[in-house]
């Protein structure tokens, strides 16, 4: 039976049918309503989206953070509603990019557990507590897994670090599989060509080339890993401080690469899976602020490196920060995006950075889209310091954030606030985006935790990239390690500035706002021993600090608890100088200065204090390299109430945009996710969470229905604090 253009409107996907209609086919004849019944299945099932998982980290090896979904588009999002909530009973910062694989959502919680739930209903498959292993509870953030299976299926593992350790997990049953490593576990330290493994976290995923693993990590001498998915064994290597005869070994001092440390990929990679290259975002050498001990430019710390996924071997690459001091580890994984340049198709790759700046190549060659030019940049102050004189600044595309702090960016939500930022800022000015570290105070601006963070940004087939964006300072101020006489502190006081201070704070109160506790009065909530443990081995956001002897840590120990330090003397000479005249950091002589904390700079109402946006979403259209839109992302409602417009929030976590039009992100401080318009920026929905969902979303299908899942947990920004999974999707048919 033909059918007619009038049927297909009335039954087009989407479309309601009205009571009219219904009358005006009261009268038709049965067979005929059997084929309109027909009909209306046969729309119904192809306007639903078949299942359609989401298998890897930030949604596939690109990190591009897109679905082609487009259930949920511009016209219904607003009719998205809880589908179903998970609670995983625990505090903190949840922040995994949950994956789902045949139906089958697969989420790490804060305590390193690995949780499986029916994807659909959320309802609790089974549950795998590293209590149970060798290494014990966990603590760190972790923001993913990786999910590996062979060609046919009949293999399948999934990849998740706890401590200092690598497990293999059987998807089915959440157990280790005994044939990787050590019966499922492998030590992360182990094959990084020390002379004792050191200890080495992971709290990003790796990604999967073929059955070869490739992981960065925390802590550790520096390097990136390639290793087989079936037994843990080391396929290759790639010394990220470089050795001698290894290409930039000379942009160190010559024994550099057997003490130094830091370096490490944490924030992820990306791959070019038909080209069979990886991208590799590197992390700042350590210490973070004092560099006498690594003079050079550091290659390849603060770097995107392209390398051969088969072989470790480097492709090319390119060095965003010189001589890092200021902590501008590369925050997220490389993007990659087709883009049209220059009239011609070209595969890119984009980096993004905690100073707001986004530098674009041609993935293959490495050649940038646009211009980069050295500009000179402050030098340093400090004894010993040589702080590299020019840094790169893309010509294209403009920052994403303001990148100096001036007397017009003053606060300006109360006369209290405005006379508050206006002193400081005299006192205390901005120089732009790379300022020495200095005895003297200076506003940190674009501050520590971006412009852009972990959550990356996200990129449509358009060649559109979305990123959030945070706009808030901070306050940079070295310390020096030596009493106002010259005489030397006491090693444990000494110590602790050096290594504990950037967190607990100068006089061990704790950063609230940060996250970081204070240690006053902490023997009364462990014992010596506990925290002695502690210190060797992490805990939580604290990294182990297995390099320290036991008697500094010992004598750190002392000084938290306020015990006198018998121990105390001068540092033994060093056996060398550096090149300045002033005596390198190490062991035997400490560095003469430390950082002093991260410190938010906020008003006297615990706003930033700055005039807003605080936070921002932004689209680049990165064909041309022009900004496409630009808006706050979050709210403080306490101020929208006082008729202030929206000022945007400190926001972490990254979006996702599908193809239905939308672009999905949580990430604000404000416990809200969102849903925008991605051509304008308009917020065509919002939903209340239980804790602020400081995670990037993933989106998949199943049965026909698509869902947008978020993990929930709340702990960044002084906000509460709690482990939710929530799923939202359209009203059940």
């Amino acid at each position: 039976m033909p059918t007619s253009p009038y049927l297909n409107l009335l039954f087009a996907p989407g479309v309601r049918v009205a009571a009219w209609a219904i009358a005006a086919f009261s009268s038709v004849a049965p067979a005929t309503w059997a084929f309109l019944s027909f009909t209306t299945v046969v729309v119904s099932a192809a306007s639903a989206p078949p299942n359609t998982d989401w298998p890897t980290y930030l949604g596939d090896k690109q990190r591009s953070l897109y679905s082609p979904l487009q259930q949920i588009h511009r016209g219904n999002v607003a009719q998205l509603q809880v589908a179903w909530t998970y609670d995983t009973g625990e505090k903190g910062e949840y922040q995994a990019n949950n994956l789902v694989v045949g139906g089958v959502l697969y989420t790490p919680t804060q305590s390193r557990r690995v949780i499986a739930l029916d994807a659909a209903t959320g309802r609790e498959l089974w549950k795998w507590d590293p209590a149970t292993t060798p290494a014990g509870t966990g603590g760190r953030r972790q923001r993913g897994l990786v999910y590996w299976q062979n060609d046919t299926g009949g293999e399948a593992r999934l990849f998740t670090a706890v401590g200092k350790f690598l497990f293999a997990l059987d998807p089915q049953t959440g157990q280790p599989i005994p044939t990787f490593g050590d019966n499922g576990s492998l030590l992360l330290g182990a094959g990084l060509d020390t002379d004792t493994p050191p200890n080495v976290g992971l709290n990003t995923p790796g990604i999967l080339y073929r059955d070869t693993l490739i992981i960065g990590g925390i802590g550790g001498p520096g390097a990136v890993r390639g290793l087989d998915v079936r037994t843990g064994a080391r396929r290759w290597i790639f010394h990220l401080i470089p050795r001698p005869g290894e290409l930039g070994h000379d942009t160190w001092p010559a024994d550099a690469w057997k003490t130094a440390t830091g370096v490490m990929p944490w924030s992820g990679q990306s791959l070019d899976e038909k080209r069979g290259i990886v991208y590799i975002a590197t992390k700042t050498a350590e210490p973070d602020f004092y560099g006498a001990d690594r003079h050079g430019k550091n290659l390849f710390a603060n770097s995107l490196v392209a390398l051969d996924a088969t072989t470790g071997k480097r492709l090319w690459h390119f060095q965003i920060v010189h001589h890092d001091l200021l902590d501008k580890d590369l925050p997220c994984p490389p993007l990659l995006l087709t883009v049209t340049h220059g009239g011609k198709k070209i595969d890119a790759v984009a980096q993004g950075t905690k100073h707001g700046q986004l530098f674009v190549f041609d993935r293959v060659t490495g050649t940038p889209l646009w211009p980069i030019e050295e500009k000179p940049v402050p030098a340093s102050d400090l004894r010993g310091e040589q702080a590299w004189p020019t840094q790169p600044f893309p010509q294209k595309p403009a920052p994403l954030m303001r990148q100096r702090y001036t007397e017009t960016d003053v606060s300006t939500l109360s006369p209290e606030a405005r006379a508050l930022t206006t002193d400081r800022i005299k006192l205390s000015p901005n120089v732009g985006p790379f300022p020495a570290p200095s005895l003297k105070e200076s506003i940190m601006f674009p501050g520590f935790d971006g412009g852009m963070e972990w959550g990356g940004g996200a990129a449509d087939p358009d060649g559109i990239y979305y990123v959030n964006v945070n706009e808030i300072p901070w306050i940079l101020q070295m310390v020096e390690t030596r009493r106002a006489d010259g005489s030397p502190l006491a090693r444990g006081e000494r110590d602790y500035l050096l290594h504990c201070a950037a967190c607990h704070g100068l006089d061990r109160a704790g950063i609230p706002l940060a996250g970081f506790p204070s240690l006053i009065d902490i023997e009364k909530r462990r014992t010596p021993e506990e925290i002695a443990k502690l210190t060797k081995t992490g805990f939580g956001r604290m990294p182990a600090f297995d390099r320290l002897t036991d008697a500094q840590r010992d004598a750190i120990l002392d000084y938290v608890l306020g015990k006198p330090d018998p121990a105390a003397s001068t540092p033994t000479k060093a056996k060398g100088k550096a090149k300045s005249g002033a005596p390198p950091a190490s062991a035997a002589t400490p560095a003469p200065y430390a950082f002093g904390g991260f410190r938010r700079w906020t008003d006297n109402a615990g706003y930033p204090a700055i005039a807003p946006p605080w936070g921002t979403l932004n689209a680049v259209d990165l064909n041309t390299g022009e900004l496409k839109w630009k808006v706050p992302l979050g709210e403080y409602r306490e101020l929208t109430a006082r008729g202030i417009p929206p000022t945007g929030t400190e926001n972490y976590g990254g979006p996702v945009v599908t193809a239905g039009g939308v672009l999905f992100i949580g990430a604000s401080a404000d416990e809200t996710i969102r849903a925008f318009d991605k051509d304008t920026g308009k917020i065509l929905w919002s939903a209340p969470l239980p804790f602020s969902g400081n995670a990037t979303p993933s989106t998949y299908a199943i049965g026909g229905r698509q869902f947008v899942v978020i993990s929930a947990g709340g702990g960044k920004s002084g906000r509460p604090a709690g482990g939710s999974i929530v799923a939202f999707a359209l009203p059940a048919p």
